[in-house]
């Protein structure tokens, strides 16, 4: 027998959310499940903490740890314009990822065995998978597990024809008098001097009248420097008139942005969780939400007996679609500030909000489609259909 039901490689916001979806489930001789959570011991390899935001209806599953939340959102164009509206049916929330780890040990505490191991290796088996790690002192070790979710990035990473990233530096600001309005946030604010291919914005959420999480954020090929983030951030509060602001923490990071295909399942007995597994929208960069889906399917699967993949949780449409976007901004058939501020004029932002994390019907995302340069992104659209056929079709 294995020595574990489940082993979760990882302690970021999948392998958090996983191991707080196996509370209380039990296996089929009704069992409860052992479950392991191997993480690197405190040092290089430890993730720093940071925020997570995410939009859903009210009264989701950690809606009592919530840093805050906003109802209304606006979006400022690049020419100034502010488009503002409820983002019913969703809240836009904000989860700190320190009160997200500590709620969850404190309530995995007698069901889930923390490891502080550094994974080396998984090796796939018939049984179960073995999992071979480095202990704090250098030791080896080594422990099996039927089941075994890995949420560390893929080495190599997937290839796609397009490859963006979304990287982002943040201020955590207090001002000295009243400056931001706490019951509404700015998710782009797009007048920030944008680069040749790709998009820069302003994200504004407010904390109270005189604290507020300020990033600067491009989709772009490559990252920044600390210093030149620092730059730009500073750019920005001008650009937002703030009085002189004092910076209480800052949180810097890079997602991928690609059409690259990430399957959740690499073997018998190990899959791929998170961003590894396919849970980011290729065209925003948001990953929480797709980590809930991913990890209830995980949760339900096990609790009845099924082989528990994780299921790649947006649909391939909406796949086809993102890539459609991140290749015509990439190649510089659309100018990103123009097609966003003509996307979030055109519509109302909780149908964007729908879109984008799949709860859309097709007949309104062909009506959102025409709001988009139409041409740009039929040519685009033509190429991607294109290129498809041209690396299927066997060579002569």
């Amino acid at each position: 027998m294995a020595d574990y039901d489940v082993a979760i490689i990882g302690g970021g916001a999948a392998g958090l959310t996983l191991t707080h979806r196996l509370r209380g489930i039990n296996d089929r001789r009704g069992r409860p499940l052992r479950v392991a959570l191997l993480e690197p011991p405190p040092g290089p390899h430890t993730p720093v903490p940071r925020t997570w935001c995410f939009w859903e209806p009210d009264g989701g599953p950690w809606d009592g740890l919530l840093t805050a939340r906003w109802e209304n959102l606006s979006v400022r164009g690049h020419d100034g314009t502010v488009h503002s509206s409820s983002a019913a049916p969703y809240v836009y929330k904000m989860l700190r990822s320190t009160d997200v780890d500590a709620y969850v040990r404190t309530s995995a505490a007698g069901y889930v065995e923390e490891l502080p191991l550094l994974v080396t290796g998984v090796r796939d088996g018939v049984e179960h998978a073995e999992v071979r790690a480095r202990e704090p002192g250098g030791g080896e070790a080594s422990l099996t597990a039927t089941w075994v979710f890995d949420s560390r990035p893929p080495r190599p990473a997937p290839c796609g024809r397009t490859h963006l990233l979304q990287h982002f530096r943040g201020w955590f600001v207090r001002t000295p008098v009243d400056a931001f309005d706490p019951d509404a946030a700015v998710l782009m604010d797009l007048r920030p001097p944008q680069p040749p291919n790709g998009v820069a914005f302003g994200y504004v959420l407010p904390l109270s009248p005189r604290e507020a999480l300020v990033e600067y954020t491009e989709f772009g090929r490559e990252a920044l420097t600390t210093e030149e983030y620092e730059r730009a951030l500073k750019d920005y509060c001008g650009l937002l008139g703030l009085p002189e602001v004092e910076v209480t923490a800052a949180e810097q990071g890079v997602i991928p942005m690609t059409d690259a295909v990430f399957r959740p399942r690499v073997g018998r007995r190990v899959f791929r969780l998170g961003t590894a597994g396919g849970a980011t929208r290729p065209s925003t960069g948001y990953t929480f939400s797709g980590v809930g889906r991913q990890t209830a399917a995980v949760a339900r699967a096990l609790a009845q007996g099924r082989t528990p993949v994780p299921p790649v949780p947006h649909r391939r449409r909406h796949l086809a679609m993102d890539a459609v976007m991140l290749r015509a901004l990439d190649t510089g058939r659309i100018r990103g500030a123009e097609f966003f501020t003509g996307l979030f004029a055109a519509n109302r932002l909780g149908d964007v909000l729908a879109f984008l994390d799949g709860g859309s019907c097709l007949r309104r995302e062909v009506a959102m489609g025409l709001t988009t340069p139409v041409r740009a992104m039929s040519l685009t659209s033509v190429d991607q259909v294109w290129y498809a056929l041209r690396t299927r079709l066997p060579r002569t």
